[in-house]
């Protein structure tokens, strides 16, 4: 391994430094970690909501699996649940607890309620952040294309894998 010259210790001629990892520190004003898997995932839906909030960084939710429980008319609304085997993959936004309060009601309107777990960003490491679920599932629906329409864009704004985008625009083509 070639060393860059007149550098002990130094890393390898033609390799870029390490990026330090640091997770995004509550605030003092009890700033909370929220995971968006659903519609509020595209910016403009959410900035209604919660004006607050800010991005933080992609994640999954391991062992988790994104379904569509809620019949809303047009079709149902997602929620997610535990499951091995499966991933969800998301947006994670910091955000203070006014927002949370606000988003929270609008997430009761599909039938969601906040509940928090783990979720992991792409280097690995783990975060408490807020998700919504249903907890009173009452069957299994096609998936409401406009509701899906909105995910797929948040999805893609945010740069989620292409292979979970392309998962959620399966549901498009099936309606």
């Amino acid at each position: 391994m070639r060393r860059v010259p007149g550098t002990a210790g130094a890393r390898p001629a033609g390799t870029l430094p390490r990026r330090r990892y640091n997770p995004p520190a509550p605030d003092e004003g009890g700033a909370l970690l929220y995971f968006a898997y659903d519609a509020h995932m595209e910016p403009n839906r959410l900035r209604q909501v919660a004006p607050g909030a800010t991005f933080c960084f992609i994640a999954h939710l391991p062992e988790w699996r994104l379904h569509f429980p809620i019949c809303n008319g047009d079709g149902g609304l997602p929620s997610v649940k535990p499951q091995s085997g499966n991933t969800v993959w998301g947006a994670v936004f910091k955000m203070e607890q006014d927002d949370l309060t606000k988003l929270n009601a609008d997430q009761a309107k599909e039938g969601r309620v906040a509940t928090t777990t783990q979720a992991m960003d792409r280097e690995g490491h783990r975060h408490q952040v807020v998700v919504h679920v249903c907890q009173s599932a009452n069957g299994e629906y096609r998936p409401e294309p406009a509701y899906i329409n909105l995910m797929v864009a948040g999805g893609r704004h945010w740069h989620l894998p292409a292979g979970w985008v392309a998962s959620l625009e399966e549901h498009l083509a099936e309606a």
